[in-house]
């Protein structure tokens, strides 16, 4: 499980996450539970080298028997190749849309997803939030793409270029709570006393929206500087592992915060990150300049 967190002002986008990788078992009722939670997996790439472009993975963190992050850095990988004629999608580094690389990544996960039996295809669900500048692009973009039992869906345009905003994935209920004023589980609670009786569907579909205008906080605004962005990615991350921290259960959200922001003329920079290695022990340029 996890927590991913996607910014966007004029300055530019943010993107924060946790660390922590769940690995869930069934018991012989059928009841499925953590068996393990661990603090180190990677969530956060540079979708392409050297250029301003990045995501977030939450939910599952393989297909089949790759790491979603072994996936990611192989689509990388493919998108890097500087002579067209041997690039696999005839992907052009200049001048691309994050339209166009969302759909491509789809496309990616999509062949991986099919590799894997379907009865372990099923299984597969995964999201990403994707941020990045398009070409020319004044300001930063955000795209949300999700797996569900193992298909792709259609890239999700989370909002337009000039609006500011916070998007986020996997275990949001902390910040649920923070950022709109309420749990999502009020809907069903609703749901059970009012007369005449209603879905919990029907609760939301009449209430979220008036709910949005009066509890809301307006956390970002467009001028706000990617310090203040950065900041706040930091705070609603730690929010969200600390509340599962302390409430019932496993503590499926955790480890350390990675945070990265993007900008026009900066690019893809990061500001918190793990090594699994010593980097004093390891100066090489490939280490220094271009490990993920």
């Amino acid at each position: 499980m996890s927590i991913a967190v996607l910014i966007g002002v004029h300055d530019g986008l943010v993107l924060a996450s946790d660390s922590a990788s769940t690995v869930l078992a069934t018991t012989q009722p059928g009841t499925v539970f953590a068996a393990h939670v661990y603090d180190n997996a990677n969530k956060i790439f540079n979708l392409i080298k050297g250029q301003p472009l990045g995501c977030i993975t939450f939910g599952s963190g393989s297909i089949g028997k790759a790491s979603i992050g072994t996936l990611i850095k192989d689509f990388r990988k493919e998108l890097s190749e500087k002579k067209v004629e041997k690039n696999k999608y005839k992907f052009n580094v200049r001048g691309y849309r994050v339209e166009e690389v969302v759909r491509l990544l789809a496309a990616f996960l999509n062949d991986e997803c099919k590799k894997s039996p379907p009865a372990e295809r099923v299984n597969i669900n995964t999201g990403f939030l994707i941020g990045g500048y398009s070409g020319e692009g004044s300001l930063g973009e955000s795209w949300a793409l999700h797996i569900n039992q193992g298909v792709a869906g259609v890239p999700l345009k989370l909002r337009e270029p000039d609006q500011p905003g916070v998007c986020w994935g996997g275990q949001g209920e902390a910040i649920q709570r923070i950022a709109l004023g309420y749990s999502l589980e009020i809907f069903e609670i609703l749901a059970r006393v009012m007369q005449p009786p209603q879905t919990a569907e029907q609760v939301q579909q009449g209430l979220q929206a008036v709910l949005n205008a009066h509890l809301q906080v307006p956390l970002v605004s467009a001028p706000m500087p990617i310090q203040d962005a950065i900041d706040l990615g930091r705070f609603l991350v730690h929010s969200a592992i600390m509340f599962s921290h302390f409430r019932p259960g496993a503590p499926i959200v955790g480890g350390p915060i990675e945070i990265a922001a993007i900008t026009k003329h900066e690019g893809f920079k990061w500001i918190s990150r793990k090594h699994y290695y010593d980097q004093s022990l390891n100066r090489e340029p490939i280490h220094v300049a271009t490990d993920d």
